[in-house]
This record gives C-alpha cells, structure tokens and sequence, in this order.
C-alpha cells in the first residue's frame, strides 16, 4: 500500500540510514540544493540501520518527520504524497435518501408549493438545495396556508402534530424514517401492556420530541446512568425502553444495563432494532481511527449522529473535527500529518466529501483510498402518497 511518489535514490546513505520497505524517497529540486522528501507507507513501523540493527523504538512517522527536509513549497513537487482514508459506510443512510426522494418527487408532482416542517434532514446545503428547487421550510404548521402540501421530516413528529395538520386540511406526506416510526411504534405497544417507558435519547432533538408526544402513557427522558439513577419511580415498577435511532448499540449499552441494573421488571427491543446506520457509521469510524493521525467528519452542527462520529475520534485518541463542507477545512490542522482519515454523518452527501477532499488537495499531492467495511444494501419505499401519485 505505497504512496503514488516517484521513487528516488538512497535515503540519506551519508546519515547510514537505509529505508526499510515502508520509505520511499524523491529528489526534489530545490534551487541550488536537492532536497530528500520521504514518502511513507503507513504499515510499517520501524526502520533499519546500515548495521542491520532494528530502530524498533522509532514509530515510523516521528522518524519520517525527523529526517526530513523540505523548504516551503515541498508540497507542489509531488515528493511527498498524503494518504487520505475514506470510512466505508459513511454519508447518506437509506431513510435519508427516502426522504429527500419524497421531497423532490413532490416538487415533480405538486401543482402548488411544497412545505416541509423542520429541516427535512439535518444538513445545511441539502435543504439550500430544496430551497432551490422550490421547496418551502417552516418550523409551525401556522405558517402553512391551508390545504398546502406539507411534508414531515425524517425525524417524525408528535401527534398533535399530526392533528393540526389534520383540522388544517393539509395535504400531508410524511418523510418519517420507518426506523423512527418503529421506535414511536414499540412505544406505543410497551405503554399498551401498562409499562412506564424510559427513553434514551438526548433532550431537545425533534426526534425525542416527536416520540415523546406519540407514547400515551408515562415517558421519561434519560442520556445516561445517571440520569437512569436519579428517576423518581419505584424500582418494581414495571417499565420498557426505546432509544433514539441517531444513538448506537454502543451509545446506548451502559444506560440499558443501568435500566435492567436498577429495575427488576425491564422488557426492551432487541439489539437489532436499533437504526443500523448509526452503528455502522460509528463502527467504521473506530476502525478508521487505527489507520489515521487525524480525522475530519463531514457534516452539520445541528447533526447529532455527525457530532457522535467527532466524539468517537476523539476518545480513540484522533485530533477530529467536524466541518460542514470544504469552506471549514484548515490547512494548518495538517502540520506534521501523514494519514487523514475521512467519513460523512447518515445526513450528508457525498458532493461535501469531494468536497473536502478537495480542500485537503490544497496542501500537496494526496492518495485516495477506501477503507474495507459493511457495504449497506437497505433501501426504503417512498411514502404512499406519492406512489398512489406516480
């Protein structure tokens, strides 16, 4: 797995280094002076003397950083080229395509303007690009004349919702992901047998607030043990729980063992109901981070699975930032990296990849690659309403 450098000569013979099978060296023109620059496959980690004796102690990129030599400007001579790594699944889940499918087949459609509630999926520029094409957003149904086409987003709404659409005559599509609507659903058949629902998600997200007001009976809130630790209900009582699809089996596995810790009458979905993009993407992201110095996520501030993938970087150990698109990549974050390692939240499109791997381009030469990982199959049908209308 070698850079796409041109290959040169020794690597500083008069030091009596030899390359190890992980070097490649160029010779760069520079003025007067040639200059070594080193390319570096990523696997090895270890050099070897001209004595034969193992400099095992030296990780491959500190000795990459330590002899090399480049004047400003190095980058544009292709002898140093920087690997970028791509998660593989990464970027737009199937309720995401669902949903923005349902609005522009709308907009193909519809006679009249079209509304959706809320951002259709969290991301910036695929609501822009809505906008463009004539789609219409709103936060309050009031401001939806009446009999309007009106879509519901992808993260599902609450009943009453749904009822004022209904006494407003609106002509209502809903986006809902089916895997949200499953959660509302198991909700609704938990709170039926008479059990009190705790629902592990965060505060404020409209798809908690969505489910939150689908469930009839008691529904209480929790992020974490603590907040598990801290609910005032009596330990018999018999309950259920349900997550939020934007949080993964490991987002969710300490709160649910808090759940079962301190109740003793616990009934929940199965591991396997839970949104299998979110995992997935969360999954690639940890393997990824073996791989790489730094990583970047591309997608909004406003996306909480995209947040998620940021913070997992972090705790294993990866400087990761999120950026919304190629505008928020800083060169400077690239100082001394070798490896780049880049992903997408479930709500971003891959045009904001190319995007950012453009704006990484700026710093030098760069070698693509793609990280082996769970090739997703999964697609959804769009709602009926617009099936009856094609």
């Amino acid at each position: 797995m070698f850079s796409h450098c041109a290959a040169g000569s020794s690597l500083f013979a008069s030091k009596g280094i030899l390359p190890s099978t992980a070097l490649r060296t160029a010779i760069v023109s520079s003025g007067n002076r040639e200059e070594h620059v080193i390319c570096v496959a990523f696997e090895t980690r270890h050099t070897v003397s001209s004595d034969g004796a193992t400099l095992a102690l030296l990780p491959l990129i500190a000795f990459a950083r330590k002899v090399r030599t480049v004047q400003a400007g190095w980058q544009k001579t292709g002898g140093f080229c920087m690997k970028v790594i791509l998660a593989q699944p990464r970027g737009f889940c199937a309720g995401v395509v669902r949903a923005i499918d349902t609005v522009e087949r709308a907009l193909a459609h519809g006679d009249g303007p079209v509304y959706v509630r809320h951002e259709i999926v969290h991301n910036r520029h695929v609501v822009d690009d809505l906008k463009a094409k004539g789609a219409r957003f709103v936060e309050d149904l009031a401001d939806v004349p009446n009999g309007a086409v009106t879509i519901f987003s992808a993260h599902g709404v609450s009943h009453s919702v749904e009822e004022e659409a209904r006494s407003r005559r609106l002509n209502v599509v809903d986006a809902t992901c089916p895997l949200v609507s499953k959660v509302h659903k198991q909700g609704q058949r938990y709170s039926s047998l008479g059990r009190t629902i705790i629902l592990i998600g965060h505060a404020g997200h409209v798809e908690i607030e969505g489910t939150l007001g689908r469930i009839p009976g008691p529904v209480y809130l929790v992020e974490n043990g603590e907040d598990v630790a801290n609910l005032d209900i009596p330990d018999d009582t018999p309950v259920a729980y349900i997550t939020q699809t934007t949080l993964s089996v490991d987002d969710t596995r300490s709160t649910i063992e808090a759940v079962k810790k301190r109740f003793t009458d616990v009934i929940g979905p199965e591991t396997r109901d839970i949104c299998y993009a979110t995992q997935n993407r969360q999954t690639a992201v940890r393997d990824l981070c073996r791989h790489v110095e730094l990583l970047l996520v591309v997608g909004a501030s406003n996306s909480s699975n995209s947040n998620r993938l940021r913070e997992i970087g972090s705790e294993c150990g990866v400087p990761s930032y999120l950026v919304a698109d190629g505008s928020e990549v800083d060169l400077a974050w690239f100082a001394g990296v070798a490896t780049i390692g880049v992903t997408a939240g479930a709500s971003a499109p891959d045009v904001l990849v190319q995007d950012v791997l453009a704006a990484i381009g700026k710093a030098g030469p760069i070698e693509i690659e793609t990280l082996d990982g769970v090739e997703e199959k999964i697609t959804f049908r769009l709602p009926p309403e617009l099936l009856e209308a094609s």
